[in-house]
């Protein structure tokens, strides 16, 4: 888990990012997702500097819009910049225990906490929590997920992979 600094000053926009969702998945923040790495708040200037959590990923010009009109909507908030940078990388450790239970609640297992020393990771199912689970294709709907079933529900359900920088 990544330890995200909040003072005074910036506590007003942390809490509205809270309001913006991940466009495909409206059960979980950005703030949830870990997306946020810092935010700036000097005089009418604010800046908001988020990690994506894929190089590749279609949606970041809706996550960069969405942001900046929460934020534009706090008062005194005239000059709003929202930058995506790469360094450091997002790691799927950032998502909060919140984010956690948002992805189970949109039907996403969690990334798992734990990779095996040969890369692979185990998952539970997010409809009943079997632990009787195949991986069907490492390759899902988006980047950031795969496909898995769950051979005690009979269900399909998408995880979302694992971003470490220790692999």
């Amino acid at each position: 888990m990544v330890a995200l600094v909040k003072n005074s000053q910036n506590l007003e926009v942390w809490k509205v990012l809270e309001s913006v969702k991940d466009p495909e998945i409206d059960t979980v923040s950005i703030v949830d997702l870990g997306m946020v790495e810092k935010v700036e708040v000097e005089a009418e200037q604010i800046k908001v500097t988020l990690l994506p959590t894929f190089l590749g990923c279609p949606a970041l010009e809706i996550i960069r819009t969405n942001t900046k009109n929460a934020v534009m909507g706090l008062s005194g908030s005239k000059n709003v910049e929202v930058e995506f940078i790469f360094s450091p990388p997002w790691t799927s450790d950032r998502v909060t225990e919140n984010g956690q239970k948002g992805l189970k609640e949109f039907g996403i297992a969690a990334p798992p906490r734990h990779l095996e020393e040969d890369g692979s990771w185990h998952v539970d199912c997010p409809y009943c929590d079997s632990t009787y689970v195949t991986m069907e294709n490492i390759f899902g709907p988006t980047a950031c997920r795969s496909i898995l079933y769950c051979k005690s529900c009979k269900t399909p359900f998408e995880a979302m992979k694992p971003v470490s920088t220790i692999m």
